[in-house]
């Protein structure tokens, strides 16, 4: 954020948020940071701006990371932009800075416009389905999309989970042994719950990769599994046998609708702390920072695979120690997302992140291959971002090989402290402009285009050709 002396910050509506987010009163917060009560109250109703002195203060009195204080609120502007794209509403034309305003000055109530749209294009979407398979709607929005959102607000980060992955990581004491993961955590495993790790034939699994049989004491795993993702089967273990009632407490915490979103809550979490203990926050982000984002090298440091690493990456939001904040992405080749985490800003709305023109969906012609590029999303912002083929867990030869893709991304700013981003200009980059998906991008003209937008009428004559198969008239 700039906190320059020239420029007038009006964040009256994100400071309050902050101030309740604490539990604070105007009062309590205002000694905090040295000014008077009225004072605060003015800059919470935006009569007065925010000084740079101000913002030092907030920053030293609350350890508040000052982009996270310039961010709008939950629903972001992306978001409600996509949301009100649909022919739904047709004919509103709802102005970018009024969208900005409603963000900003009134970020509950957007965000309660949008899980009432998203819960609408939910009913929409399964009212459809029920025509065409003769099957019963459902109400709300399913249980992977609760989860992804109720993660998305918490930005990946998760400290409680981060501090107890590395008192057991620190228990498990690698680095006086000498041992690998696999091999303390498989003793702790045995010494502490009487459970022993066996791998299996592929053919007894059958389409588990790892199963616990709670009366014989044993984790199955299937030797398809490679040794990053065999290590990770552990740490999951390991984190449900020494910590289930604290996982359990946090995904009741957070009061899902139902048993089957609380579960698969519980599962997100578990993974979570899996993560913790095999990668530590201090050490990984310390290691991170001094190698310059360097995956492979954090893949050789701590024994993982490039997935778990630019997971990790996303959940780097400790006050006293951030990382750079990414932003993720998993398609396999049909394009569908079976991932999307983001730690800052993300560009991408709910079902955005489709356009043909981001490499993450070319990257299977190079599979195995990392390759670059710096975007531009219609809103102006630019971001670097990696993307490269993975390999299905445990597909074992039942499905292709690098099926699956990973796009990793940051915003330009940050990409200076990135290895891979030596070299580049960044001052005057060379940038490809993309969009949401097709049906909800208004940049013209596109060759790649693969549908016209849903509120825009087509422009097709007899007398031209455009690049573009679905050439649309302006707004």
């Amino acid at each position: 954020m700039d906190v320059s002396v020239d420029r007038k910050l009006f964040l009256g509506a994100r400071l309050k948020r902050l101030r309740r987010d604490r539990g604070l009163t105007q009062t309590a917060m205002a000694g905090d940071l040295g000014v008077s009560p009225s004072y605060l109250n003015h800059i919470e109703r935006n009569q007065r701006p925010v000084s740079a002195q101000l913002l030092l203060r907030l920053a030293d009195a609350y350890d508040v990371d000052l982009r996270q204080l310039g961010q709008s609120g939950a629903a972001g502007e992306a978001e409600l932009a996509e949301a009100l794209s649909d022919p739904l509403f047709q004919g509103l034309d709802v102005p970018r800075h009024e969208l900005l305003q409603l963000t900003d000055e009134a970020p509950a109530a957007a965000e309660a416009l949008l899980r009432l749209y998203r819960a609408f294009s939910d009913q929409r979407d399964r009212s459809r389905a029920a025509l065409i398979d003769g099957g019963q709607t459902g109400e709300g929005p399913s249980p992977a999309d609760w989860v992804r959102d109720h993660i998305q607000d918490r930005a990946n980060h998760f400290p409680e989970l981060d501090t107890l992955g590395e008192a057991l990581h620190a228990a498990l004491d690698p680095n006086q042994t000498g041992d690998g993961f696999e091999a303390l955590a498989r003793a702790r495993l045995q010494a502490r719950h009487n459970l022993s790790v066996r791998v299996m034939p592929a053919e007894v699994m059958v389409e588990w990769t790892r199963r616990f049989d709670p009366h014989r004491r044993r984790l199955l795993l299937s030797e398809t599994l490679d040794p990053s993702s065999r290590a990770f089967a552990i740490a999951y273990q390991l984190a449900l046998s020494e910590h289930e009632a604290e996982l359990t407490a946090l995904a009741d915490a957070a009061r899902p609708p139902d048993e089957t979103t609380r579960a698969l809550l519980k599962v997100s979490l578990t993974n979570t702390l899996a993560a913790a203990i095999l990668m530590p926050y201090a050490a990984f982000q310390r290691t991170a920072e001094a190698t310059g984002y360097d995956i492979a090298r954090l893949q050789t440091r701590f024994s993982v695979s490039f997935e778990q690493v630019a997971h990790r990456l996303t959940t780097l939001s400790r006050p006293t120690a951030r990382g750079v904040p990414f932003f993720l992405m998993r398609v396999d080749q049909a394009g569908n997302v079976s991932k999307r985490y983001a730690s800052g800003a993300f560009p991408f709305a709910r079902f955005g992140g489709a356009c043909p023109r981001w490499r993450l969906h070319s990257a299977f012609r190079t599979p195995g291959r990392l390759v670059t590029q710096i975007i531009e999303t219609p809103d102006g912002q630019r971001w670097f971002t990696l993307a490269r083929t993975v390999d299905r867990q445990g597909h074992g030869g039942h499905g292709e090989p690098h099926d699956l893709a990973i796009g990793l991304g940051c915003e330009l700013k940050d990409a200076a402290r990135l290895i891979y981003a030596r070299g580049l200009d960044l001052i005057a980059p060379e940038v490809t402009p993309i969009g949401p998906a097709c049906r909800l991008c208004h940049r013209h003209p596109c060759a790649e285009r693969a549908a016209p937008p849903v509120d825009r009428p087509l422009r097709v004559d007899d007398w031209s050709k455009s690049v573009s198969p679905y050439p649309f008239a302006a707004a």
